[in-house]
């Protein structure tokens, strides 16, 4: 008989207490596992964020608007190859309830800037010249079932037209996908102009501009220009990188790293304590074995070693079934989650920090039996009653 069959026979020698424990440990990856691709999922814009991109929004915030004409001023601006802008519209289709994300974009330089956006080259010629064209996500598409070439209303819950009506036709022209699957694909872009002359208020206004450099290297120098050519202006502007923005707006929700620490903290804390004690007292009840075990020429060392491997088997068996049951979720709930987190998946990276975390749990719950069983005296052992 070898050390694995001992070590087996070993761990699976009270059925009910190794389901138990191996349930728990189970719970604890697959909270990991959840949180572990909602928190990269959430981070995938700091992540994706294009080095020469750099976003310009009112110093207030990015729902205060800011002059149109500011787009015009900052493309003179040394180090800037483009400058596009965007518009929060604020659409709902049919109904209030089923929002829809809609911005007012200038076509041609939005998707110069953006190229992870994918659309065929045909529709985005027809986007850059039809004026009532509606680019659309694929997503978005497949939950309304729009096509190319249907002809369709959006209502805004913000603007109005003179006539006091807020209610826009377009004509879908062009539907777009992702370079990656995080990238969302329900949204739907508008042509500015077209949107801009139809307003009854608040024309010639941006929500914001989004700027690619020529060179990373000169993105702080065109950051500072920027925002002292507009300062002490109505409307001052802050100028930044599109990771920084990204993450000034996922710190606006709140830090989901913090929080997915503490949650993941705790539930690994108290398996760490049930465990831990679980197996110290395994090893209590196996102390006259391990006493015959060393009579009969089993080194200290060894029976050490068996008591570790033990815990870390334990560990890997739990949390191997509680990462793959979490992926397994995440991808039967795919098409689901692609309408509002899209990508959201376990990663190689996820499983590779999962695997990690299993190999030194299982080392620290294994490290206090197994000693404890390397200290064993066979005198003591055998004379227990």
């Amino acid at each position: 008989m070898n050390d694995l069959t001992l070590i087996r026979k070993n761990l699976f020698r009270k059925k009910l207490r190794a389901i138990l424990l191996t349930l728990s440990i189970l719970i604890a990856f697959f909270i990991f596992g959840i949180l572990g691709a909602f928190n990269r999922l959430l981070n995938a814009g700091v992540e994706m964020a294009a080095a020469d991109r750099m976003i310009t929004m009112n110093t207030i915030n990015f729902t205060v608007s800011m002059p149109y004409a500011y787009w015009g001023r900052v493309q003179g601006v040394e180090g800037v190859r483009n400058v596009s802008h965007m518009t929060w519209f604020g659409g709902y289709y049919q109904d209030p309830t089923q929002i829809v994300q809609t911005f007012a974009v200038d076509p041609a330089t939005y998707l110069e800037a953006y190229p992870e956006i994918v659309v065929p080259a045909d529709q985005a010629g027809a986007f850059t010249t039809n004026r009532t064209c509606l680019m659309v996500g694929q997503m978005l598409a497949l939950q309304y079932g729009w096509e190319i070439g249907d002809r369709i209303p959006l209502l805004s819950n913000i603007w109005q037209k003179p006539d006091g009506s807020s209610n826009w036709e377009f004509d879908v022209c062009a539907i777009y996908t992702g370079s990656e699957p995080e990238i969302s694909t329900m949204a739907a872009y508008l042509n500015y102009d077209y949107f801009n002359e139809s307003l009854a208020f608040g024309q010639d206004q941006i929500s914001m501009m989004i700027i690619n450099t020529t060179d990373p290297a000169v993105n702080e120098r065109v950051a500072q220009e920027i925002d002292a050519m507009f300062a002490n202006s109505p409307a001052e502007t802050k100028t930044a990188n599109e990771a920084a923005f990204a993450r000034a707006f996922i710190d606006q929700i709140g830090n989901i790293g913090l929080i997915m620490l503490y949650v993941v903290g705790a539930a690994f804390g108290i398996i760490l304590l049930i465990v831990g004690t679980s197996l110290i007292m395994a090893i209590q009840e196996r102390t006259k074995e391990i006493g015959v075990m060393k009579t009969l020429g089993f080194p200290a060392p060894r029976i050490f070693r068996m008591v570790l491997i033990e815990s870390v088997l334990l560990s890997l068996v739990g949390g191997l079934l509680g990462i793959g049951l979490a992926a397994g979720l995440l991808q039967a709930l795919a098409p689901l989650l692609a309408q509002v987190l899209p990508g959201m998946t376990v990663t190689g990276s996820i499983f590779g920090i999962a695997v990690a975390l299993m190999l030194g749990f299982g080392v620290i719950t294994g490290l206090a039996p197994a000693l404890n069983a390397h200290r064993v005296r066979i005198v003591d052992a055998l004379g227990k009653q």
